[in-house]
């Protein structure tokens, strides 16, 4: 039996990180195989492309090539990690995926909603995850919080400024909309404790399903 794949999205600070810990630990306690994996990233290939596209300035790509870099990752990251993963029963969560190149690239960036969609029907095809977590947040929270953990790596988007973050925080909410079965939007305000608990409310659809 194929496995599930569930990823998680929002922008900077919205907790995500902190919650896929979280849920691939219950998970695990729960006799569940996880995979635990990020985008860009997940996969050696991918990894090298992380590091040059979250690096450096903000202008260093602009959003076109940033959208060519972020699907290359994708395409090594599903082809080594997420399909054999899925294709061996287990279970994918996977931080940030290709909701991300819709929202940075597309909303934020201005890149052709259309153009991202080609370029996703041709390397995501039909391995579209089985549920979407959108952390919600609002920006000037989110932001203070992410450039508030004092690492001065990965910033760069994070640089580019507060009117972008908010064409993020509409970008990730218009796909929700537009996708009212996958995607599931979480109120990342509040202690973690609280989160993980919209989190898991969120989640036990998919974990009925599959005991059933």
């Amino acid at each position: 039996m194929r496995g599930r794949f569930i990823t998680f999205e929002g922008g900077e600070g919205a907790g995500k990180s902190t919650q896929v810990a979280r849920l691939t630990e219950t998970l695990r306690s729960q006799g569940i195989d996880v995979v635990r994996t990020r985008e860009p990233g997940g996969s050696t290939g991918a990894e090298q492309i992380r590091d040059l596209v979250l690096n450096g300035a903000a202008e260093r790509w602009s959003p076109m090539t940033e959208t060519l870099l972020m699907y290359a990752a994708r395409a090594d990251h599903l082809e080594r990690t997420i399909r054999p993963a899925l294709a061996a029963g287990r279970w994918v969560l996977c931080d940030r995926f290709a909701d991300s190149s819709r929202a940075y690239q597309g909303a934020g960036g201005g890149v052709d909603a259309a153009f991202i969609e080609q370029m996703d029907a041709a390397v995501v095809g039909a391995d579209q995850p089985d549920l979407t977590l959108i952390f919600d947040l609002p920006v000037e929270i989110g932001l203070a919080r992410a450039l508030g953990r004092g690492d001065a790596s990965e910033v760069r988007f994070e640089s580019k400024g507060q009117a972008f973050h908010q064409r993020l925080r509409e970008g990730f909410a218009a796909i929700a909309a537009a996708h009212p079965n996958r995607c599931r939007v979480v109120d990342a305000q509040g202690d973690p404790d609280v989160v993980f608990a919209r989190v898991q409310a969120a989640i036990q659809p998919l974990l009925t399903a599959v005991a059933a």
